[in-house]
């Protein structure tokens, strides 16, 4: 008879060289974020051989996101762990760029020529190299920034009463 004989086999655990820790530690009292201090902290546990629960419960950190954390060191170095990855999205042009090609529309509303925001548009296209996108809301956006604002006539109706018969109603109820 043949006996089946089950065996767990629990992956092997990933080696930290002394000079990766070195490395950790000298990031770990330069680093001035606190999210960044965990993950270093966590990777120094894992270094002197802690187990992922107990890092986890120093550390505040999910125990599986602490295997993760060591497999992305060990890939693509300490970059990846300790920058903040978490950048704010850039404007497409800078204050100045945008002040710059601005002044092009500012001289022509100054001689009293209507400026419409698709000259604009075209103009903020040419000078980011693509085009903006589905929505235009960015172009009032880069307007309102550099105090330009929508001026629009006063609406008339169509079936108003002229300026002389206005006054001559005036007269007469005045009394």
């Amino acid at each position: 008879m043949v006996y089946w004989q089950w065996v767990i086999r629990m992956p092997k655990r990933k080696k930290i060289s002394e000079e990766q820790i070195k490395e950790i530690t000298e990031a770990w009292g330069k680093t001035k974020t606190k999210n960044t201090y965990r993950r270093l902290k966590a990777l120094l546990l894992y270094a002197q051989g802690e187990k992922h629960k107990q890092i986890a419960i120093q550390t505040e950190f999910a125990p599986t996101y602490i295997g993760e954390l060591v497999t992305r060191y060990l890939t693509k170095g300490l970059g990846a762990v300790a920058d903040n990855n978490y950048h704010t999205k850039p404007r497409n042009l800078n204050f100045d760029e945008e002040k710059a090609l601005l002044d092009k529309f500012r001289k022509q509303a100054e001689q009293g020529q209507i400026v419409e925001t698709s000259a604009i548009i075209k103009a903020y296209e040419e000078a980011m190299g693509r085009p903006m996108g589905k929505s235009n809301g960015q172009i009032y956006t880069v307007l309102k920034r550099h105090g330009w604002r929508m001026v629009m006539p006063r609406s008339k109706h169509p079936n108003k009463a002229s300026d002389e018969e206005i006054t001559a109603s005036k007269k007469l109820t005045q009394s």
